[in-house]
């Protein structure tokens, strides 16, 4: 049975970090805590671990503040996305271990999701499309990294589909080539793939 501090933890990093429209508000502790059904003391510790990974920013006498996704964040955020993932395609097509089978499944799954309200949903499934691809490597240390990265990378796919209307449609072909390339054991074509897919949803971000 999960604690309050880990229901707090869980709910702030999963729902409300990724909700568009906490962006650039303060967490509101007794309504959150009144949600989740603890008292504001675990909301407060789940808040001070979040801000120690500086996703909130802790005002005196104001709160925990959800700063919007800045230029330097993103710049950082896909610059090391792509330095893992293209490892990590080049690395997996050596292996023999390409989980094709698996990235098509979530391809699948986020070709079904399509309205507003399942944004969350499909960008879930967008995070399991990349992360199959890092973990087919085998390395703990380096998917351990890449799922530190996961609140961030969600963030940013939410905010980036709602910046931009056409994004989701993209999103799907620029996976369809990323498949395409994995499936046909082409290291660099892969590569290419996943950086210009990475660059177009960076890009939709610094556009605003």
């Amino acid at each position: 049975m999960p604690s309050g501090r880990e229901l707090a933890y869980g709910h702030l990093k999963d729902t409300v970090l990724s909700d568009p429209s906490m962006q650039g508000q303060f967490v509101n502790e007794q309504a959150l805590a009144d949600e989740i059904g603890v008292s504001r003391t675990p909301i407060r510790e789940a808040l001070l671990l979040l801000a120690a990974e500086e996703l909130v920013q802790l005002v005196p006498k104001r709160g925990a503040y959800i700063a919007p996704v800045g230029g330097r964040e993103i710049r950082e955020l896909f610059e090391i996305r792509a330095m893992i993932e293209c490892y990590a395609a080049r690395r997996a097509i050596e292996l023999d271990a390409v989980p094709v089978e698996q990235m098509r499944a979530e391809l699948a799954a986020q070709r079904e999701l399509s309205g507003d309200d399942q944004a969350r949903a499909f960008i879930d499934r967008d995070h399991g499309f990349h992360a199959a691809l890092v973990c087919a490597v085998g390395n703990d240390m380096l998917s351990k990294t890449y799922d530190a990265l996961r609140a961030r990378q969600i963030r940013a796919g939410i905010v980036a589909l709602f910046s931009s209307g056409g994004r989701r449609k993209a999103v799907l072909v620029e996976h369809e080539a990323i498949l395409a390339a994995l499936a046909a054991r082409d290291a660099e074509a892969a590569a290419a793939a996943i950086t210009e897919h990475l660059s177009a949803t960076q890009q939709v971000l610094l556009a605003g």
